[in-house]
């Protein structure tokens, strides 16, 4: 039974924050002086987000995916992986990581059950990848790629933020990727969340000039609809991969949003750009039923607003999480 809600639109996806732990420190996602990250029993255990997900399933859930913070920190994930995949409940069972841990676990992931990833890569050089993370080292993530392609984890999906540290150098590197490997890099517009310390970077229309600009033609748009989210997809002639262009804010797309989201610690989230949240841990913890859960995620879905605050007059959003603490 598909699930609608008070817009009608259908909700059939679900993303799964299993920890709002990460081993990077991004300057759009995390706050400078560091984060309180949640105790050990305040995260929900893998046993409990299965519940949350079957009594999704009820309702015609069949697209999962596992985010975080980073879901490769936590221990037991390609378990997790294995035993939701054996289910039978997802009928497409993806990831978001940022690629650290990626490479020696990509063929495991792959047998687990998993079908894809997406990877976040903001830059390819070393030096603005040590300052958009804080420190970390771009090789782990570029390895990650190389692994996740040869897994069969496709399509591989990179997501790509424009702030103000994106540079034409980097658009070359995506352009040489997508020349040679079938993969879909996806530019992702700024989102001023939290408290981020960049600023916008270039839109996707300056973006779209630039790829056009390199001298091989115009963009022509793909008509198939590829995955679950989105993006707006495009083929440049001579690549094997495919552009995509994600623009939250210029071109928001609240009224085709088909998706939930799951918190670390128990919060169903109708949109990720509200505070507004159904706290289901006390239901998974004090004997709640199956049928309790099914009713709490309905109500979390009528719940879902019409669509987000980031463009209104005044500036300032309705939420208050950070970024990682919510799983993009």
């Amino acid at each position: 039974m598909a699930l609608e809600d008070r817009y009608r639109r259908k909700i059939d996806y679900l993303r799964v924050s299993v920890t709002d732990r990460c081993n990077f420190r991004c300057l759009y996602c995390m706050p400078a002086e560091g984060v309180d990250q949640l105790d050990h029993n305040e995260i929900l255990t893998y046993e409990e987000i299965m519940r949350v997900i079957a009594a999704a399933s009820r309702f015609g859930v069949r697209k999962v995916r596992i985010t975080g913070g980073e879901p490769l920190v936590r221990r037991g994930i390609v378990g997790f992986i294995r035993n939701l995949a054996a289910t039978g409940m997802i009928d497409d069972l993806s990831m978001t990581t940022n690629g650290h841990f990626l490479a020696p676990l990509a063929a495991q992931l792959k047998a687990a059950g998993l079908d894809r990833v997406n990877i976040s890569l903001d830059t390819a050089d070393p030096a603005r990848f040590s300052v958009l993370t804080r420190g970390a080292t771009v090789g782990e993530t570029l390895a990650g790629i190389r692994e996740a392609l040869a897994a069969g984890l496709q399509p591989l999906k990179i997501n790509t933020v424009l702030t103000n540290l994106f540079t034409p150098e980097d658009l070359a590197y995506f352009l040489d990727l997508v020349t040679a490997f079938p993969v879909l890099v996806r530019f992702i517009e700024y989102m001023p969340v939290g408290a981020a310390r960049l600023s916008a970077g270039p839109n996707p229309a300056a973006i779209k000039a630039m790829l056009e600009a390199a001298g091989r033609g115009s963009l022509e748009p793909v008509a198939d609809k590829l995955g679950n989210g989105p993006a707006k997809y495009y083929r440049l002639r001579g690549t094997k991969g495919l552009f995509g262009f994600i623009a939250p804010l210029s071109e928001h797309f609240c009224r085709s949003c088909n998706r939930m989201r799951l918190t670390a610690d128990g919060k169903l989230k109708p949109c990720l750009l509200s505070d507004r949240e159904v706290d289901i841990k006390p239901i998974l913890r004090n004997g709640g039923t199956d049928d309790m859960l099914a009713e709490a995620f309905a109500m979390a879905v009528q719940a879902k607003p019409e669509g987000h605050t980031l463009c209104r007059p005044s500036g300032h959003p309705e939420f208050q999480r950070q970024m990682f603490q919510i799983g993009g």
